[in-house]
């Protein structure tokens, strides 16, 4: 028993008596399982952050990339404002 380890669902591999048709319809899926691969834990945390660098670099949506680099700014500039850090050392007077 880990304290941080996380339990794995069960998986069961139901399938209905009269149902026609090639998939399962009760198996249950992420919504975009087809379009990312960062479901499968797979590595560990590495694994995890190296596949999201990696569907990131690969993602042909241009305004979606330019979202998270303003996201993190943002961010980044509340940060250096929470610690009351000078930006005046950037500029020259």
């Amino acid at each position: 028993m880990g304290v941080f380890k996380t339990r794995k669902n069960k998986k069961f591999s139901y399938t209905p008596r009269h149902y026609k048709g090639d998939s399962n319809p009760y198996e249950i899926k992420h919504k975009f399982d087809e379009y990312r691969k960062t479901v499968d834990s797979s590595g560990g945390l590495k694994g995890k952050i190296n596949n999201a660098w990696d569907d990131y670099k690969n993602n042909t949506d241009e305004k979606a990339n330019k979202r998270v680099l303003i996201i993190i700014l943002v961010l980044i500039l509340i940060f250096l404002f929470i610690i009351d850090f000078d930006l005046s050392i950037f500029f020259k007077n």
